[in-house]
């Protein structure tokens, strides 16, 4: 498959200016962070739902928005040291109790197939909403994790260091642009063809080999985490990131659409751009609170 050099350029002035706005906003504080992850949470959920409904789904919007809403700002709150008002356990108790009210709701639907609305609604949380919340919390990882530097400190409270985040999104922008270029000028064997035809083992393998050589050199910038532990994330992110960049071409396909929306031209919607994260920041999650353990 040849570089397509017009794709790539709107690719790249795109990533340019969301890479600017997500630094920027990254390496602020806690809040900035937070906002805009916010944001982007609940913009990746209408596009859900959007997808749901070109799917034959008719999903509860209001509702399951709201729900999206109280769940990341639980996590919000309880990160930033408010823990008088809510702490970890409060959360998750919210977090079980949110889908029942979905339930209910279906309950006094008028739509013809209530019982998979109500699943698309809460789908669309589970999927997009709930990774962007296990975000905020990563960025808040027990100090025995991170070095704590007191300047990042939100709130009383709040361990926010953002090198583990850059670290993250270092690791799967080298993993998919290198992915890419390596499929696009060697590619012959396709990966899963019938889902998506542009993905090549060549491509795969090329990224994966790249971003594990990228990772002596986040290990060097951001040396309060161990090399191999840089190394068990990057081989998390290029498994369930691949797997994601997969589903998310399954769901379009089914769906019969492009993109997931056309908030960034050359890249499309904001599934479409964080689907590899979506997928592996519950793995990363688990793995980083088994070594603080």
């Amino acid at each position: 498959m040849a570089l397509n050099f017009k794709t790539l350029t709107q690719r790249a002035l795109t990533a340019a200016v969301f890479v600017g706005v997500l630094l920027s906003c990254i390496l602020y504080n806690f809040l900035s962070f937070s906002l805009l992850f916010f944001v982007i949470s609940i913009w990746g959920l209408l596009e859900f739902y959007s997808v749901s409904e070109k799917l034959g789904a008719k999903p509860f919007k209001v509702l399951g928005c709201l729900s999206a809403v109280i769940l990341y700002l639980s996590a919000l709150i309880s990160n930033a040291g408010f823990n008088f008002f809510m702490g970890w356990n409060q959360m998750l108790i919210v977090a079980f109790i949110l889908p029942f009210f979905i339930f209910i709701n279906s309950l006094f639907s008028k739509h013809e197939t209530p019982v998979m609305n109500a699943a698309y609604t809460l789908a669309g949380i589970i999927y997009v909403v709930l990774p962007f919340v296990l975000l905020n919390n990563i960025s808040c990882i027990n100090k025995s994790v991170i070095v704590i530097q007191e300047e990042n400190n939100f709130l009383d409270g709040s361990f926010y260091n953002s090198h583990i985040i850059l670290g993250i999104f270092l690791l799967i922008w080298v993993n998919d642009t290198s992915a890419y270029l390596t499929g696009s000028l060697l590619g012959k064997h396709k990966l899963y063809e019938r889902i998506s035809p542009g993905k090549t083992w060549e491509g795969s393998i090329g990224g994966a080999i790249l971003t594990m050589a990228s990772v002596f050199i986040i290990a060097n910038w951001f040396p309060e985490i161990k090399l191999i532990q840089w190394m068990v994330m990057a081989a998390i992110i290029i498994v369930f990131g691949t797997m994601g960049d997969l589903f998310q071409s399954l769901l379009k396909r089914q769906a019969g659409i492009k993109d997931s929306g056309k908030i960034m031209p050359g890249h499309g919607g904001i599934l479409d751009r964080f689907d590899s994260l979506i997928f592996a920041i519950p793995f990363l999650y688990l793995y980083l609170n088994w070594i603080n353990s």
